[in-house]
This record gives structure tokens, C-alpha cells and sequence, in this order.
């Protein structure tokens, strides 16, 4: 019953931070020094199911992309969408191959999320005196792609706010059109992860040593709870800044340095 709760709780945490710019992974490390800690197949099936919670939220407009791929406009994002994700697949591979393995220092995690809630206010202010445009050009897509990979490697720095501020900072200042394209490239990712993942528990035969009840309750709670946040997210968008994103990290960060002595000790 008390690992049910902890598994249900884990999958609260990252159904509510995976797509909010307040850093998934960096709350589930720290969740788990108290909640116990899972499997990387766990952490990545569970993003997996905050992923399909986005597909299932922009199911029209992914309809619409693929259905009219003959159009110019429909193929050029899909081509741009592509490349973001082979950018991240391709260095993620490598740095898989060269046995990189995930910082899960907290210090870290403080310090990133800080550093990053000073980086989106920053990012903000300076996309906000630009004129606003809802393009997405080919440097936003590479950028994106780039971006999805560091944050991938150091938790803290939370995928969706290095996707968002990438595509802010190199032009599309659009809040809802900059998010709508870090939302859309995340979803080959995580699925590729999950999938990579999956492969490799069972290559190496290691199916039977899954909590897979365990796995499968995180799924479910974590797609529910995500689709209820992003549904509540791009409303908030449309009428509000990242700013309160940024100060929470600030806030939390600052928080958690403070306390590490104790947590840790």
C-alpha cells in the first residue's frame, strides 16, 4: 500500500512538471530520496505518459500535419520537427555509447533550476522587444533539438523550458507557437526513449526484474495528471508569462540549498 502511494505521488510530480519549465527529472530525483527510487525504465515510461497526454491534447492538430503533408507549410514543419528529434536522437545515442551516465547530485539540481528561472526571465524580457512572429525557422528547430539534449543531460534544467526560451530567444516570440513546437518534438522523444529503453531491459533480459504494476500505475497517473496541466498551461500562456515559473524555480532552488545539509546529513 505504501509503495502504491509512492508510486502514485511520483507520478503526480511528473505528469505536473514534465511540461511546465520547472524541470521533471530534477523533481523526481528529489522525490525519490524520500519516495524511493525507481528504475530509469520507470522515470522514462512515466515521462512517456505525460508524452501521451500531449498527443492525445494536439491529436487535431497532429491529424492535420500528417494528413496534409503535400502542403508546403504541413511539410516543412514536419520536416523541422524531424530534425529537432534526429538531432537529439543522434547525440543522445552518443552519449549513451560513451557510457554518460545522469548527474543525480542535488546541489546540481538546486543550482539549475536557479540558474534557469534567472534565464527565462531573462529570455523573456529580450524575446518580448523583438517583433512577434509564430514562424519557426530551421535555426529554431536545430536550437530546439540542441536544447533538448542538454536539458536531457543535466536534471534541473527542465526540457520544455530549454525547448521554450531556445525557440524565444532565436525568434519565434510567440508564446503558444514556441511552446506548441517544443511540445510536438517532445513526443518522438520520449517515445524513442521509452521504446530504447524498453529494448534494452529486454536484450538484456531483465523483463522480470521490471515492477511492471508499479510502472503501469505511474503510466496511468502520470498521463491523467499531465493532461490536466498542459490543458491548464496553454490557457495560462495566453494571457500570462513564464515569469511565475521562473520565481518558483528561483524560490525552490534557493530552498533546497538551503536545506540539503539537513536533507542530505
Amino acid at each position: 500500500m505504501v509503495d502504491l502511494l509512492n508510486v502514485t505521488l511520483l507520478g503526480i510530480i511528473e505528469g505536473i512538471t514534465e511540461f511546465l519549465p520547472i524541470s521533471s527529472t530534477g523533481h523526481l530525483l528529489i522525490a525519490e530520496r524520500w519516495l524511493g527510487q525507481r528504475s530509469d525504465l520507470f522515470n522514462i515510461v512515466i515521462q512517456a505518459g505525460a508524452i501521451l497526454a500531449v498527443c492525445l491534447i494536439y491529436r487535431h492538430r497532429l491529424v492535420s500535419l500528417f494528413a496534409n503533408w503535400r502542403q508546403p507549410e504541413q511539410r516543412d514543419y514536419l520536416a523541422k520537427l524531424a530534425v529537432a528529434f534526429l538531432i537529439t536522437a543522434v547525440l543522445g545515442l552518443i552519449a549513451v555509447k560513451m557510457g554518460f551516465q545522469l548527474p543525480t547530485e542535488l546541489h546540481g539540481v538546486a543550482w539549475a533550476l536557479i540558474i534557469g528561472g534567472i534565464w527565462m526571465i531573462a529570455a523573456e524580457q529580450i524575446a518580448a522587444r523583438r517583433p512577434e512572429s509564430s514562424k519557426i525557422t530551421w535555426t529554431v528547430a536545430i536550437l530546439v533539438g540542441l536544447a533538448q539534449m542538454v536539458a536531457g543531460l543535466f536534471p534541473g534544467t527542465s526540457r520544455s523550458g530549454a525547448t521554450i526560451f531556445i525557440a524565444l530567444l532565436a525568434g519565434t516570440n510567440n508564446r503558444s507557437a514556441a511552446t506548441e513546437f517544443a511540445f510536438l518534438v517532445g513526443i518522438p522523444t520520449m517515445f524513442a526513449a521509452s521504446g530504447y529503453e524498453l529494448f534494452d531491459k529486454v536484450h538484456h533480459g531483465q523483463v522480470g526484474q521490471v515492477d511492471w504494476p508499479a510502472v503501469a500505475v505511474g503510466f496511468v497517473v502520470s498521463t491523467i495528471v499531465a493532461f490536466i496541466a498542459v490543458k491548464w498551461l496553454l490557457t495560462f500562456i495566453q494571457t500570462h508569462r513564464f515569469t511565475a515559473f521562473a520565481i518558483y524555480r528561483i524560490v525552490f532552488g534557493a530552498l533546497l540549498l538551503a536545506l540539503l545539509p539537513a536533507a542530505t546529513g
